[in-house]
């Protein structure tokens, strides 16, 4: 199998799964609970948590466990809007975000916020100006990419933070960090931004499991009813081995950030170089984007039949976002790129598990689909 869909979930890593199978067994005590088993339960949350703070250069206790990257973008969202709701009216974003950010952000509009997007260019870059000249005295809330999940584009969000902060001091900033998160060095100790959303699936954990950066002294609405855990921020009895599996995986990619990226970029080239020389294919991805993901478009093949042609071969990409389960793409459609190309889109995304013979065997299938595939 040449899996070459991580930016839709990773294989779990052996290690981390062992690690929550033995929780399991081990740390069974809830976490509330006044009695042994329940207090050790919560000091392995407790470690698991300043594990994660770590990374991010932040303190243990601003970190709050989720169940994904997508619950955390909603918490960060809703609980911004309600925080800001009696003197802002209007809400900045990117063009290309995530569905957990974007709909999110739709159900907010429905509430009366005005929603200001700024488009990437056929480029694939979000104009700055552009983007900061959104922002105005009644900008409640400022939220925008670490990484792009369909074509990588890489934004530095601590120096965009501080460039909306010269514009509007009040407003909250979120950042969707699921695709960034322990691939890219990244450190939010400044206090630039307010909210930061990251996902464990996408590196080796099980999926249902996430966290929320929340800065020190910055306080949301409420979003959830209910038991007090995590501060009464995301109450409901603790996940904890999946928070312990999320807190190794922290400690163990954590480490290693800069070789895999170095690993990443040279995959990337090698894959960039080949494409080149086949007639007609358009890489969509910036120059400058994460080299985790490349999107390129094939002439004349439609994305799906591709897809389910190099699957036959046991090579799996993606056409998009994952979560939009093979509509057209949010992102090139918002860079108004022609239709044929959308059409014939094709994510590639890498981790440290990717070899060169999964690019062989990527382009292998790519020039026998080209050969044998009907054209439209």
């Amino acid at each position: 199998m040449h899996y070459l869909d991580n930016a839709a979930t990773t294989v779990v890593d052996p290690q981390l799964a062992k690690i929550c199978y033995d929780t399991m067994l081990e740390l069974f005590g809830n976490p509330s609970s006044l009695y042994k088993p329940g207090m050790e339960a919560e000091r392995a949350i407790n470690h698991a948590r300043a594990q994660v703070a770590l990374t991010l250069g932040v303190t243990a206790g601003e970190i709050y466990f989720t169940a994904c990257g997508s619950e955390s973008d909603n918490i960060a969202l809703q609980g911004a809007a309600e925080r800001t709701k009696n003197w802002a009216k209007n809400i900045v974003v990117t063009g290309f975000e995530h569905p957990a950010v974007y709909r999110t952000l739709e159900l907010l509009a429905a509430r009366g916020w005005e929603i200001r997007t700024v488009n990437p260019g056929a480029d694939g870059h979000i104009d700055e100006g552009a983007f900061l000249d959104a922002v105005d005295k009644q900008t409640g809330l400022v939220a925008f990419m670490f990484v792009n999940n369909e074509i990588g584009t890489l934004l530095d969000p601590v120096a965009l933070a501080k460039k909306v902060r010269a514009k509007n001091a009040r407003a909250s900033i979120h950042v969707d960090g699921v695709q960034g998160w322990c691939k890219h060095p990244l450190k939010l100790s400044g206090g630039e931004i307010d909210s930061f959303a990251l996902s464990g699936h996408k590196m080796h954990c099980p999926k249902g499991i996430g966290a929320l950066y929340l800065r020190k002294n910055y306080r949301i609405g409420p979003v959830y009813g209910g038991g007090g855990q995590e501060k009464g921020m995301r109450p409901g009895t603790e996940n904890v081995p999946y928070i312990v599996t999320l807190g190794a995986a922290a400690e163990r990619y954590g480490k290693t950030i800069t070789t895999r990226l170095s690993a990443a970029q040279r995959l990337n080239d090698l894959l960039r170089a080949e494409l080149g020389k086949r007639e007609g294919i358009t890489i969509n991805s910036p120059a400058d984007a994460s080299p985790y993901v490349l999107n390129f478009s094939i002439p004349g093949v439609r994305s799906e039949t591709m897809l389910h042609f190099l699957e036959s071969k046991e090579v799996y990409v993606s056409s998009g976002s994952a979560c939009s389960k093979g509509a057209a793409s949010h992102t090139l459609m918002a860079m108004k790129l022609p239709a044929a190309r959308i059409d014939g889109a094709l994510r590639v995304s890498f981790c440290d598990n990717t070899s060169e013979e999964d690019i062989t065997a990527l382009l292998q299938g790519l020039d026998e689909g080209l050969a044998t595939l009907q054209r439209r």
